[in-house]
């Protein structure tokens, strides 16, 4: 390819919407244009990124058993209803109707699609075990698109779906996937991680996130040094904490005056952060939720929803605080109406005693407080939010924390979708059972991305060799020199020839324009060819990811070139 030729218009300024590295760059460096909010058109360059990063997936799925199919984007509602997720899905869903007023989405997931087709065509466990696979567009209505190709509403996903037998099958092809997603992330030159997560919308039981760790990372994901424990915030769970048996004291109502924090309030009583209760209230499609966590402890939204059953929370107004009967920085658990809120309790507040919490009245709190005696919650869970310095829950060590960028998700479904959209087979004593599912997601744009937020500089991308759209950009200095003229286009050929990925800059521009392209797009060499250097018989040659330059002779450069892209790789 001759830049001359390419569809890759770079930008010299940032883009105002642009807020991370990869949104910047793929921007600027002409990979991307925006079409709407949380819509992107790819270019040539992105394309082959993406194209690359499809065949990576496709070659390690295929040697783990698995087979390509397509399905259906329009997905009829049906089948969501059957499933029980058209309505609890949420808003990401979008929803349409046809001519004959009918209704359908455009598939966010494909779950309730495959267990429906292997309804119809997988009757015996002798057909089993099965894994399918497709690499199409998912669309979701994402309340706040934002940060590029991170959270937006149509992205190209590779979701494979494993059908089994029992437990012990699900469990086999659960570990064959881990595995192929790990060498997958591997071949694509990642740093990352894989750690325990919560299933969120898709449902199951069992479920790991595959995190590239970038410090722009969306999502916080706690780890041990000391052991092999590693999981996202929302999924990282805790035991109880038990505190010493104490004589339960009368509880009384104190006056707090301007005390709407819990270290104003501890500070008041003089009483010991350990020794209080806070509250933090959510807004659902089930109505008031109300959180109490230890005065010292965070809450964990995910944890909440999936506690209470809904799809979402928000923030409760100061009004529907009122109307249960409570108010903003002197909300507790006790006297609370369970027809007007849903009370959620940590684990660890049932196992306190004698504390100190709201009283539901303007400038007042309880101290002396003791579950069971003096309330009762509508539901007792770990709710509590992992910091850093928390103790391991498997090993005790301390908890360290990082910023991860979710590119892959495998999950344990069990028999959620099969169960109720009557996916069943015939074991071998011929009981008909619901087959054992699991689903594994990969998001190809945002594989790319997360390339680009953990490998890029002040210049710009640093592809790793394994998905970068070319490998060697040859930039001659003066393209109307003749001799360098020629040297450039016989070395650009012989490249060709020998089955190496080049491009040519043949503009007639600047050097330092052509130089500050080819970091920009992030080939990870670059073969300068100067006046100075052809007559000694020399190419230049720079590693974009260290700024390295090596002199090759003009004549014997093949060789060296592939070892230099090959000690690139990861």
């Amino acid at each position: 390819m001759l830049v001359s030729k390419l569809y890759a218009p770079t930008l010299r300024e940032v883009p105002a919407e642009a807020e991370i590295p990869s949104h910047k760059l793929m921007l600027r460096a002409g990979y991307m244009r925006k079409t709407a909010t949380g819509m992107y058109t790819f270019l040539p360059l992105a394309q082959r990124v993406l194209k690359k990063i499809e065949n990576i997936i496709r070659e390690e799925m295929d040697a783990a058993d698995g087979q390509e199919i397509l399905m259906p984007i329009l997905q009829p509602s049906e089948l969501w209803k059957e499933s029980g997720r058209w309505d609890a899905y949420g808003g990401e869903m979008w929803r349409i109707k046809d001519r004959h007023g009918h209704d359908y989405c455009l598939g966010p997931t494909h779950e309730e699609m495959i267990t429906f087709l292997a309804h119809m065509d997988i009757n015996s466990y002798r057909q089993l075990p099965l894994n399918l696979y497709q690499i199409q567009d998912k669309f979701r209505d994402e309340r706040r698109p934002r940060f590029g190709l991170m959270r937006s509403r149509e992205f190209i996903m590779k979701d494979a779906y494993s059908f089994d037998i029992d437990e012990a099958g699900l469990d086999k092809s659960y570990e064959k996937m881990y595995q192929a997603y790990t060498d997958i992330f591997n071949r694509c030159g990642l740093y990352f991680r894989p750690v325990e997560a919560d299933s969120g919308a898709i449902g199951g039981n069992g479920s790991h996130e595959f995190m590239v760790l970038a410090d722009s990372g969306e999502a916080e994901i706690c780890y041990c040094k000391d052991c092999n424990y590693a999981a996202d915030t929302e999924k990282a769970e805790f035991k109880a904490i038990e505190t010493e048996p104490e004589e339960m004291k009368e509880r009384q109502k104190v006056e707090t005056p301007d005390c709407k924090t819990i270290e104003a309030v501890c500070d008041y009583l003089q009483l010991p952060v350990e020794k209080s209760v806070k509250a933090v209230a959510y807004t659902s499609n089930k109505g008031l939720i109300l959180c109490f966590v230890r005065g010292d402890h965070q809450v964990n939204e995910t944890k909440v929803a999936n506690t209470a059953g809904v799809p979402e929370i928000d923030m409760a107004p100061a009004e529907m605080l009122e109307a249960a009967g409570t108010h903003g920085g002197y909300m507790g658990p006790c006297g609370l109406d369970p027809e007007k809120v849903i009370v959620i309790c940590d684990q660890s507040v049932m196992k306190m005693h004698n504390f100190c919490c709201g009283a539901n009245e303007e400038g007042c709190h309880f101290i002396n407080v003791n579950p069971g005696r003096d309330f009762t919650p509508t539901y007792v869970a770990d709710i509590r939010l992992m910091q850093e310095g928390d103790p391991c829950p498997h090993c005790g060590g301390k908890i360290s924390k990082a910023r991860g960028i979710e590119v892959g998700q495998i999950f344990k479904l069990h028999d959620k979708y099969s169960a109720s959209l009557g996916a069943t087979v015939l074991d071998e004593a011929g009981r008909s059972i619901p087959m054992q599912m699991g689903c594994y997601g990969i998001g190809v744009g945002r594989t790319m991305a997360a390339a680009v937020e953990q490998n890029n500089d002040k210049d710009g991308i640093i592809w790793p060799v394994e998905i970068a759209p070319y490998h060697v950009i040859i930039v001659p200095v003066n393209i109307k020199d003749e001799t360098i003229r020629e040297k450039a286009f016989s070395i650009y050929g012989e490249l060709q020839k020998a089955g190496i990925e080049v491009i040519l800059d043949d503009r007639d521009e600047r050097p330092g324009v052509k130089f500050k392209d080819a970091d920009l797009y992030g080939f990870p060499l670059r073969i300068t060819l100067g006046k100075k250097t052809l007559q000694n018989g020399q190419l230049e040659v720079r590693t974009r990811k260290t700024g390295e330059t090596v002199l090759l002779p003009a004549d014997d450069y093949i060789a060296r070139i592939r070892e230099m892209l090959g000690g690139l790789k990861k």
